[in-house]
């Protein structure tokens, strides 16, 4: 299982490769929220998200022989990109199984980065058995997106640079508002939490009908949703969350924010005019739920995590036509 101890060593392990995201503020942003709102631009990490960290500490874990022979993982996207970069950067193979609608720029950046990629259809066909046949037959790690502790320890570092930022602005007590999907972000940075900085509780944030994890912390069981696609947030459509992840999501978390697929775009179109960042709706329904959920959240300061940035022209395009 995921531990603190295994969170501080992944950091010791990205030292050096990881970039300490900022925390940013807008009045802007904190009038509309009602609140203060601070908000860590994961966006601006490698690869343009905080897959970066799971895949590095994942990479980088496995015994020198093992990982030689190259590392698998299956994604809609941002974790394809950590994986296939954290493989390049230790010069091993890495091959990416991802949905064939997953947006072009996340499977031409996976490309980009050197691995192979495996298309598949995530209504027809199931990508655990792809992903289990290739790594048998070729010999290849399977790095999971988020029931893995060594993934689940990278992106609690992101949690470890929260609890540190929010010492240096004063913040003692705030929501801390995480996208989720599997849960592997939302697990990891409730477990540094826990241990560094015990006054900020984490809420998972999700989009409307793709809300699995909102739903299982309510039901006290894991919920699967009824389908896999039908939203732009695809970095956090997920079928449930995980079995690793869950049990650690029902002891730390408080209950999930839901938010529309139009005030992810709204938020993103916010983020871009006020903080001048890019964040992919995925990556935006944290904010979306500090600006439109003010009266489900407590307190005056929240911390909202931009998890990702990598967002097709098109999309980011009518965020900022329909919000700009």
């Amino acid at each position: 299982m995921a531990s603190i101890e295994m969170i501080e060593a992944a950091r010791a392990r990205l030292d050096g490769h990881v970039r300490r995201t900022p925390l940013l503020s807008s009045p802007f942003v904190d009038e509309i929220a009602g609140r203060r709102v601070f908000v860590k631009a994961e966006c601006l990490q490698h690869s343009g998200s905080f897959k970066f960290r799971g895949g590095w500490s994942a990479v980088s874990a496995l015994p020198p022989e093992i990982r030689a022979r190259g590392v698998i993982a299956f994604s809609s996207g941002n974790h394809a990109q950590g994986v296939a970069l954290a493989a390049r950067m230790h010069g091993v193979p890495a091959v990416i199984v991802m949905p064939i609608d997953a947006p072009k720029l996340k499977i031409d950046n996976t490309r980009a980065f050197g691995a192979e990629v495996v298309l598949y259809d995530r209504i027809k066909e199931d990508r655990d058995e792809i992903g289990a046949r290739l790594s048998k037959e070729r010999g290849l790690t399977l790095i999971k997106p988020f029931d893995e502790p060594l993934v689940i320890a990278g992106q609690g570092t992101s949690g470890l640079e929260i609890a540190e930022q929010a010492t240096e602005a004063g913040i003692e007590t705030a929501e801390v508002l995480v996208p989720c999907g599997g849960g592997g972000l939302t697990s990891g940075i409730s477990l540094a939490l826990e241990a560094r900085a015990p006054g900020l509780r984490v809420r998972p944030c999700e989009p409307a009908g793709f809300d699995d994890a909102t739903r299982s912390l309510a039901a006290g069981k894991i919920e699967r949703n009824a389908t896999m696609s039908g939203s732009i947030c695809d970095a956090i459509v997920t079928p449930q969350p995980g079995n690793i992840t869950f049990p650690i999501l029902q002891r730390l978390c408080g209950p999930g924010l839901v938010v529309t697929d139009e005030e992810a775009l709204q938020a993103m179109a916010i983020a871009f005019s006020r903080l001048k960042i890019v964040i992919e709706p995925g990556g935006a329904v944290a904010l979306a739920a500090a600006l439109f959920r003010k009266d489900e959240i407590k307190g005056d300061t929240v911390i909202a995590f931009a998890s990702g940035g990598n967002v097709d022209a098109e999309v980011f395009a009518t965020a900022l036509e329909r919000f700009g």
